[in-house]
């Protein structure tokens, strides 16, 4: 119903249309191929690689990672970028006070954000062009073809940088966060094919149709998990004592302080995957394997050996997985929630929760209420992740999507849903002026 009232409304129906225009614009550049990359070699690479190292990465950046084309880096770079100044806007004074400067600070903010993500897409593009040129990826390792293939890569990861902030201005919702999502569904008709083909063609009707139903059954559940998850709140209850001012009293009024159940999102998935595949991304790109010890580390830390019956040692990487995760969901929520800043603003509003004073008491009540709900918005987090690896390690069941990227569906789908209910009551709102 939204969107068909949306349509209606010519503004948005434009807004909505530029979105798709780009969304297809990122489509065709994800089939363009790097010149100089022996594509079929790096297919047959990327093929042997195990686990969810390579396949989650191929996932955002909608299959542009395997087919080496132009937009491989995708917006990886932006996105760490992102999180890397939201990380030293609590350590460095001046980047805290341009947080503060208002709309000035939130530009000044996003320009070095900018310059930092094509910063490291230039570094990350160097890596892979010399790492592709020894493991004779490449046509021919030389200086010309690695000075293309960074070219290209950086400059594929700058216009999607561009294109995502182009739909955050003239389209709907959070370009970047559009154009990955855009991504992960590209993939998901593969995935749902490769399940087909495993787990029903073949068979007999009766187990086709219960293999079939289990499958919908399992995605169903879910999403509506991660719906609950995304859209779960507590909201502390704040009392405004009345004052007078002037002639009249004025306060009085009831409000709420809503604190999100899982109040960091998808980062606590992100940084725990990132910290445990690096290693294996490195030794792979490297051409090292390992030996020995170090060689079960490495299928420690590797998803594809996790929940396996024949192999349970190595479901040991998947319980440090796990502390990772629930530490990054503490830490992240410290770094961008503060109840002792909160606590202070509402005693000079006048502000007080009912039953707790003003000032620290209610910095520690906040604080007991907080790593509560952050504790389980952290298992329903693992639950999300965990499903995927269970039902791959237990049944063979291999696809690129899993908690991670339904998260980061459902969120954005929603969050953009929003967007155009707010931008449709925005113009109402003129409507009614204007008439």
């Amino acid at each position: 119903e939204t969107l068909r009232n949306a349509f209606k409304i010519e503004d948005i129906r434009k807004r909505i249309g530029y979105t798709f225009l780009m969304l297809i614009v990122i489509r065709i550049g994800s089939q363009l191929p790097i010149p100089c990359v022996n594509s079929e070699v790096f297919a047959n690479w990327f093929a042997n690689q195990g686990g969810d190292a390579f396949s989650f990465l191929d996932a955002i950046t909608g299959g542009s990672f395997y087919q080496m084309s132009v937009f491989a880096l995708n917006i990886t770079p932006y996105i760490t970028s992102s999180i890397i100044i939201q990380l030293l806007t609590i350590a460095i004074p001046k980047l805290e006070e341009l947080q503060k400067d208002g709309e000035e600070g939130r530009k000044k903010i996003t320009k070095i954000t900018r310059y930092l993500s094509v910063i490291l897409a230039l570094v990350e593009a160097i890596a892979m062009a010399i790492g592709f040129g020894r493991s004779e990826y490449l046509d021919k390792f030389n200086v010309i073809n690695v000075l293309l293939v960074v070219t290209t890569l950086t400059a594929g990861s700058t216009i999607l940088m561009w294109i995502g902030e182009r739909i955050t201005e003239r389209g709907v919702g959070n370009g970047i966060s559009i154009v990955l999502t855009i991504n992960i569904i590209s993939r998901i008709p593969a995935d749902l094919t490769a399940l087909f083909d495993q787990f029903i063609k073949g068979k007999t009707i009766a187990k086709g149709v219960l293999a079939a139903a289990i499958i919908a059954a399992i995605i169903l559940v879910t999403v509506v998990f991660v719906v609950i998850l995304q859209d779960a709140v507590r909201k502390i209850p704040v009392q405004y004592a009345k004052k007078m001012q002037g002639r009249k009293m004025v306060g009085g009024q009831t409000s709420n302080i809503p604190l999100k159940v899982n109040t960091s999102g998808v980062i606590p998935i992100i940084f725990a995957q990132s910290i445990m595949q690096f290693p294996i991304i490195i030794c792979s790109f490297i051409g090292y394997n390992g030996t020995g010890v170090w060689a079960e580390i490495l299928k420690g830390l590797n998803s594809g050996y996790w929940c396996k019956p024949s192999q349970p040692i190595y479901s040991l990487g998947l319980l440090l997985y796990i502390v990772l995760i629930v530490f990054f969901a503490y830490f992240y929520t410290s770094i961008t929630f503060n109840p002792l800043m909160i606590a202070d603003n509402m005693k000079k509003q006048g502000g007080f929760i009912p039953g707790i004073r003003p000032g620290k008491p209610t910095s520690d009540y906040l604080n007991k209420i907080l790593n509560y709900i952050v504790f389980i918005g952290a298992i329903g987090l693992i639950i999300v992740s965990v499903i995927p690896y269970f039902f791959n390690g237990v049944f063979g069941a291999s696809v690129s999507f899993g908690g991670t990227s339904l998260i980061i569906i459902v969120s954005v789908v929603l969050e953009t849903m929003k967007q155009v209910e707010s931008q449709m009551l925005v113009r109402n709102y003129k409507g009614f002026l204007e008439d």
